[in-house]
């Protein structure tokens, strides 16, 4: 099928920019080199920086429900165009056809809430201690944001931050993964299409910390909104510390998953199993080390194994598959590193553990046994489908092997008893818990982290926040 017309998108205008550099995008699944993505010149990110600068102050003078407007025609128009969009993010990304529609659908959810959000960015009425005096609690948009985005979930990562900011009333600059640029330059043409104006949304590919430094040295940009690597995130936080930027930070995690003796068993192997091998395993929340108590442990590893043992493996796009590639080769050497890791420490592997074939970067799905703690799998982010089972004895055992790492990004656990999941809410160190089930984002609900994990949410009441700043205005009558 057709790729996408790879371009940046800068004040209202499609260009391939200035610099003549560019990269190459790969099918995963084939080694197909499907375009060619430009790269921004200084000179480009300057022009994108002036848009943004001048297209937030055309577009935070209109109404909340003129910029609803506009964020519900893109979503019709992505709507309509859902499959071809779902097509592109298979080819660039290699997750399944299935897994592209549903994020699809996640995406124009995520549009429609925002732009009906955006109407409720309510401020509020403080009753004064003066006689004769008003003060007033305003919400104004932050200004012109920054946005760098991870490869893993080309639609949603992007959205995410260009619904929220637009909503606000603030202008953006996003630059996407060079990896999987197809998604994001069709959800941008849906803006374009919708009447967005000129300068108002911009996008922009490059060498990550090249484009990162400039864009963030910038006094034109007010705030940074990153999905990414705890490192990465870490380096974007001081630049971001020079200039008082504001920040929200969706980094990396290593979700402990804990299936206690009395949880309900098949509920918890089926939401495991699939969470752990959706996206094969390139999931920042995704299922990082499963604790399982020692009533079910046997049982468990058993119904694990053949899961993982039964999924088909290949192309996104066949019939039939259930399971993807990773992003690139760097991420299948990355996979074979770990478990030469955890077999050198003694853990038992039950099923996997190689690479598939040599066309394409697919990896088994596999699944490990009695993993010491100091292995680099139960201590690292793994990003692709290998996972460790454990046992453990008590509460308070699993609740501090859970809670260990600096991670907290997300957690799981699986009990029917009502003291342990009260206990559970209120003793793990994580932003996000999941009881009794694997799924726990959707639009109107925060998504982030705390720990190392990152800084604020996105999704909900709190990313809209996120993009707004609180000014007080005190009047006294004369």
């Amino acid at each position: 099928m057709t790729y996408t017309d790879l371009r940046l998108f800068i004040g209202g205008e499609w260009t391939s920019g200035t610099s003549g550099a560019g990269s190459d995008v790969i099918n995963p699944a084939t080694d197909e080199v499907l375009g060619h993505v430009p790269h921004a010149s200084t000179a480009d990110l300057d022009m994108a920086l002036e848009a943004a600068r001048s297209g937030f102050q055309l577009w935070r003078q209109k109404t909340p429900v003129e910029r609803q407007q506009v964020l519900e025609g893109a979503a019709a128009i992505i709507e309509e165009q859902k499959e071809h969009i779902s097509r592109i993010l298979t080819l660039e990304m290699g997750k399944t056809l299935a897994e592209s529609r549903g994020e699809m659908d996640f995406v124009i959810n995520i549009i429609r809430w925002y732009g009906e959000e955006g109407k409720r960015a309510y401020g509020r009425v403080v009753p004064s201690r003066a006689a004769g005096m008003q003060q007033l609690v305003l919400k104004d948009p932050v200004g012109p944001v920054a946005s760098f985005v991870a490869w893993n979930f080309p639609g949603v990562n992007v959205i995410r931050k260009i619904a929220a900011a637009l909503a606000a009333g603030c202008s953006i600059v996003i630059k996407a993964s060079e990896e999987t640029p197809g998604t994001s330059v069709e959800i941008v043409r849906a803006f374009e299409k919708a009447g967005l104006p000129p300068g108002v949304l911009n996008l922009v590919f490059g060498i990550p910390g090249e484009v990162s430094e400039h864009l963030l040295r910038s006094p034109v940009i007010r705030k940074v909104a990153f999905t990414g690597s705890t490192a990465v995130g870490i380096h974007l936080q001081k630049l971001a510390a020079e200039t008082m930027k504001h920040t929200t930070m969706e980094l990396g995690g290593h979700s402990p998953s804990i299936v206690f003796d009395d949880a309900n068993f098949d509920n918890a192997l089926q939401s495991l199993a699939i969470q752990k091998f959706r996206n094969a395993g390139q999931i920042c929340t995704s299922v990082g080390r499963i604790y399982v108590q020692e009533g079910l442990f046997d049982r468990f590893v058993e119904g694990f194994v053949s899961y993982a043992e039964s999924l088909k493996v290949g192309n996104g796009l066949e019939e039939g598959v259930q399971m993807g590639p990773l992003i690139a080769k760097r991420r299948v050497h990355a996979m074979e590193s770990i478990v030469e890791d955890a077999l050198a420490r003694g853990a038992e592997l039950l099923c996997g553990g190689k690479r598939i074939g040599d066309c394409g970067s697919f990896f088994q799905p596999t699944v490990f046994r009695n993993v010491p703690e100091e292995a680099s799998l139960m201590r690292e982010e793994v990003f692709g489908p290998v996972v460790p089972i454990n046992s453990f004895k008590t509460y308070d055992e699993v609740l501090e092997k859970a809670n260990r790492l600096d991670y907290g990004l997300a957690a799981y656990a699986y009990t029917s008893d009502a003291t342990t999941a009260l206990r559970l809410t209120r003793d793990m160190e994580s932003g996000m818990l999941g009881i009794n089930s694997s799924f726990i984002a959707f639009p109107e609900t925060p998504f982030g982290g705390i720990k190392y994990s990152g800084i604020g949410s996105e999704g909900g009441v709190e990313g809209l926040e996120a993009y707004l700043h609180t000014r007080l205005v005190t009047q006294l009558e004369i």
